[in-house]
């Protein structure tokens, strides 16, 4: 028995159906595969799989987009498919594109970072933009707090982490401030007026700086997909119907960024 078909010995036949599903027919590539699978089931190891049997069968790994929602997954996947590779073609070493397998692979934030790069001058952005993590955000956040003397209230201010997470629910969710606070912060709702200032300051301090954070990553890359060209662009680079991964979270919805700081702007001009 060949190599590669043994090592397939070891999934399951559902894990086994998704590993190999339309990769070979009619000599054209994979059709659309949606894999909804819950936790303990083997989702790595059958992806890992799948994207052996591409590669396998002839896909070229520069053109396979793996988006995953953490670095450990991403490595991890990584690793297994190589693994799978190596011991499929035991007899020679692999070589060739294979050497740098899967270059795009990487979590939903990396992989964003990387394109927004790529088309930075079209979204109007410093191609040499900072990437803020949750830290930096946060010390910001708690810097502009203090400039505008919301850290020294006599009622309790919320602290630079609770800003933070109402601000990054309410830009990735597209809902209201207000709708936030009610649902998930009610003791914040005294604070809406001065959320709606700190934010639209944080907005504000962001572009002038040319940085951005972690939802802002998502929420350009949203903007981007949505223009032709760069959307043609990307889709050419890579293959389609190479097949997703979805297991018990989603990616948030984004909006705009742009829109959405002027949107904290606005509404504080408005008041």
């Amino acid at each position: 028995m060949p190599v590669a078909a043994a090592l397939l010995e070891e999934l399951n036949p559902a894990q086994l159906s998704a590993a190999t599903y339309g990769i070979g027919a009619e000599g054209g590539p994979a059709p659309p595969l949606l894999i909804a699978a819950g936790a303990g089931t083997g989702k790595t190891k059958t992806l890992a799989h799948r994207v052996a049997q591409l590669i396998l069968g002839g896909a070229d790994p520069r053109r396979l987009l793996l988006l995953t929602f953490t670095r450990r997954a991403a490595l991890e996947m990584t690793r297994r498919a190589q693994q799978i590779l190596t011991a499929s073609r035991r007899s020679r070493a692999v070589g060739g594109a294979e050497a740098a397998l899967l270059p795009w692979s990487g979590t939903f934030h990396s992989i964003g970072n990387r394109l927004l790069r790529r088309h930075a001058t079209a979204l109007s952005l410093d191609p040499s933009f900072t990437v803020l993590d949750r830290a930096d955000s946060a010390d910001l956040v708690d810097l502009i707090r203090s400039d505008l003397g919301f850290a020294g209230t006599r009622s309790r201010f919320p602290k630079k982490g609770t800003c933070l997470a109402i601000y990054s629910y309410t830009v990735n969710a597209g809902c209201p401030l207000e709708e936030t606070l009610a649902e998930s912060y009610q003791w914040c709702d005294e604070w809406e007026a001065e959320l709606k200032r700190l934010f639209a300051a944080y907005v504000a301090a962001k572009q002038r700086d040319s940085v951005l954070d972690y939802d802002d990553l998502l929420l350009y890359w949203r903007e981007a997909v949505e223009i032709p060209g760069i959307a043609c662009a990307d889709a050419r680079g890579f293959r389609p119907h190479s097949g997703r991964r979805v297991s018990g979270h989603k990616p948030p919805a984004s909006r705009d960024p742009a829109r959405a700081g002027a949107r904290w702007r606005g509404a504080h001009r408005g008041r």
